[in-house]
């Protein structure tokens, strides 16, 4: 295991607010919002679960206690993924 120089960042991908219409996540020094209006699965879902993320590539994150995974594109345009088939 290599150790980050001093002053560098450890965390890459953080939870950094829960509230009753979603939560925020910061990565890569960016802040991006799951609202559960898109995101549902994550409602009723436990704070140490949500904030359990990892990031698996570089636009890839996902919460293995959850078992759900999401892209960046998804995050950004969740429109572009409805949740109903059509």
């Amino acid at each position: 295991m290599k150790s980050k120089k001093a002053g560098e960042s450890i965390l890459d991908i953080e939870v950094t607010n829960i509230s009753e219409h979603g939560f925020w996540v910061m990565l890569d020094e960016k802040e991006y919002f799951l609202p559960f209006k898109y995101f549902p699965w994550f409602k009723n879902a436990r704070i140490a679960d949500i904030s359990e993320v990892e990031r698996l590539s570089e636009k890839h994150l996902y919460w293995k206690n959850l078992d759900i995974d999401l892209t960046l594109d998804m995050i950004e345009t969740p429109e572009n993924y409805p949740l109903i088939s059509r």
